[in-house]
């Protein structure tokens, strides 16, 4: 008489899980999240697709930075929008007129001062 094995059959993962794992994993999937897609636990999927985990999402952000540089510097084509951005990304120019403070900041001086310029302001009393 033949036993039959107990517990799960072992995982093994195909080409096509690989590339389901990295396509996820480029996407900005957490760990968690693909483990679920794929139908397996998180501490299986990092066991068989670490590789895939690790390369996915920098392989993706190549890929985008290389085609929105490929955009900005078109000389058939430039694409304004696209130079504009990758300078503020990577070359740190900002707007001209943004003044530096954060929305925090300026309610913050807005409740300070509200007190000022208004028919109220006899009412108050400030210190």
């Amino acid at each position: 008489m033949e036993k039959k094995p107990r517990g799960r059959p072992a995982f093994a993962a195909t080409e096509r899980d690989r590339s389901q794992v990295k396509m996820l994993s480029a996407m900005g999937l957490r760990h968690d999240e693909i483990a679920l897609v794929m139908h397996i636990t998180p501490p299986t999927l990092r066991k068989h697709f670490w590789p895939e985990l690790q390369a996915g999402r920098p392989e993706a952000n190549a890929k985008v930075a290389h085609s929105l540089f490929r955009m900005a510097t078109n000389p058939d084509k430039p694409n304004v929008i696209a130079a504009i951005f990758w300078l503020k990304a990577q070359a740190g120019w900002r707007d001209s007129e943004s003044t530096g403070v954060g929305k925090k900041e300026e309610v913050e001086k807005h409740a300070r001062t509200a007190h000022e310029g208004t028919e109220w302001s006899s009412l108050l009393r400030v210190k």
